[in-house]
């Protein structure tokens, strides 16, 4: 027995289990691709989060148009966004804020904003900011990849929605990132039919 405190992907994988097992049981036979839409509070790379959600058959058959089916079915422009869990550096999730501060703090990645009332700056400049907000990001791009890379091995997925399912992960902020994340957080046989439609796209 040991006293070893998770980290911050280990929460993540643990508490995104939870979000799984909550979701509706009357609509889980409906859902055909999970969501992983990243964002960050007030903007700030020091706190970001990531809302665990999906889209449904129905949503699809609503937003579906007989010209483009595809974007109704792949854009997470069409799909539901709201309403969902969220885990990372948010106060709904306060185990996951202080490890993130606290793998942050150690990888050399935190900063204090001169901004900020109080904290004196921290001695960063601007530009030193703007490095450290990219790797930030970058960080937690890295981590709800290999997040979805989890549920997948460990079989979550699976065992709680009776299927394996895609996992679309995308930044609003970031839009095309979706692809190259998608690409890196699913096995290749449960994305032919995304990837084959953003080859489409880019190829108009």
């Amino acid at each position: 027995m040991t006293d070893r405190r998770d980290t911050f992907a280990e929460h993540l994988a643990r508490a995104a289990t939870g979000v799984l097992e909550r979701f509706p049981a009357g609509l889980r036979p409906e859902i055909y691709a999970l969501s992983f839409r990243i964002w960050r509070v007030d903007g700030d790379e020091r706190r970001p989060y990531v809302a665990i959600g999906y889209n449904t058959e129905t949503q699809y058959a609503a937003e579906r148009r007989p010209e483009d089916p595809g974007e109704a079915r792949w854009n997470y422009a069409c799909w539901l966004l709201d309403g969902f869990e969220t885990l990372g550096s948010v106060p709904e999730d306060p185990v996951g804020s202080a490890l993130h501060q606290e793998e942050a703090r150690a990888a050399g990645l935190w900063f204090e904003d001169p901004d900020e009332e109080g904290d004196g700056g921290g001695g960063f400049a601007d530009d030193e900011i703007d490095v450290k907000s990219d790797l930030l990001r970058s960080h937690f791009y890295d981590t709800c990849v290999g997040l979805a890379r989890t549920l997948h091995a460990e079989g979550h997925i699976e065992r709680l929605l009776g299927r394996p399912l895609p996992v679309v992960v995308f930044d609003m902020d970031c839009p095309g990132w979706e692809v190259e994340a998608t690409e890196a957080a699913n096995p290749p046989g449960l994305i032919r039919e995304f990837l084959a439609w953003q080859r489409a796209q880019q190829a108009t």
